[in-house]
């Protein structure tokens, strides 16, 4: 791993993709201490004003903070990618890892439900959820990780085929390694760095998807705020002037993609970097 750091140093355009997120979740988890506004407190006197030094990032059709409104959006917007990031994980490695080592017919019939799933519309997925369990933060969780883990399984899958032969697994299975043992203490080490990378992809997926959930009025819910929600609520000003409140949270929404692929990216280049080459 220290190998895999110090490459990933090395390249700059991943470093200044991790910096871009280590600032945005510092402001989303300290910014709103610094100011004085509550995220849903309303001013009617103070309604679609331009960023000030009173108000950094301007004010809403309500008179609401958009700088507190932007941050505490945030929290809400990475929460629900690391969580999604987090099951992807757990679902689809256990699930691939299964698959890839048992082989044969279980693992036939396993990627065949993978490939029904997949083609299932996530869209209706989660308008189906919606209507069934309601709109919640923890809806959206599970609708972003129905199918979400599929991508993690066909990876870890593809890694265990490639791994379960190897001379180290078959000594562990012959000193009674039972699968669960194998997989966990042999295989998932050794395929940590393509999961690792799959992860930084995996987080901005979800939360374009929840902003983009949020956009369609499926997503968070008012009084709550979310990347998602603010540029939904902008529409009806941005042609009026009122710039400030699409500019922000769409610009928190680009640099957290930015940032997570160029760092996906560079993760992927130090791991492997025989990918370089073929890339550029």
């Amino acid at each position: 791993m220290s190998e895999v750091w110090e490459k990933l140093k090395s390249n700059k355009l991943a470093m200044f993709g991790l910096a871009i997120l280590i600032l945005l979740i510092s402001c989303a988890i300290f910014a709103p201490m610094f100011s004085p506004y509550d995220v849903s407190a309303q001013s009617l006197s103070e309604q679609n004003l331009p960023p000030s030094s009173a108000h950094w990032f301007g004010t809403d059709d309500l008179g609401r903070d958009v700088f507190v409104r932007t941050w505490y959006g945030a929290r809400i917007s990475l929460f629900v990618g690391f969580m999604a990031a987090l099951i992807d994980l757990f679902v689809g490695v256990t699930y691939g890892g299964f698959s890839g080592l048992k082989g044969g017919r279980t693992d036939t019939i396993m990627m065949r439900i993978v490939e029904i799933l997949y083609g299932l519309p996530n869209l209706l997925i989660v308008i189906l959820l919606m209507v069934v369990m309601g709109s919640s933060l923890f809806t959206i969780i599970v609708a972003l990780t129905v199918t979400g883990w599929i991508g993690m399984a066909r990876l870890v899958r593809g890694q265990v085929l490639q791994l379960k032969n190897y001379e180290f697994v078959q000594a562990s299975r012959l000193l009674g390694g039972g699968n669960a043992h194998i997989i966990r203490k042999h295989l998932i080490p050794n395929a940590i760095g393509p999961i690792i990378v799959q992860m930084t992809l995996t987080v901005p997926s979800a939360i374009f998807a929840e902003a983009a959930l949020s956009f369609l009025g499926l997503g968070v819910q008012a009084p709550h705020a979310s990347w998602g929600v603010m540029t939904n609520d902008a529409l009806g000003v941005i042609l009026s002037g009122e710039w400030w409140q699409l500019f922000f949270p769409a610009s928190c929404i680009s640099l957290t993609m930015f940032g997570f692929n160029v760092l996906g990216d560079g993760l992927q280049d130090a791991i492997d970097p025989r990918l370089q080459g073929k890339r550029r």
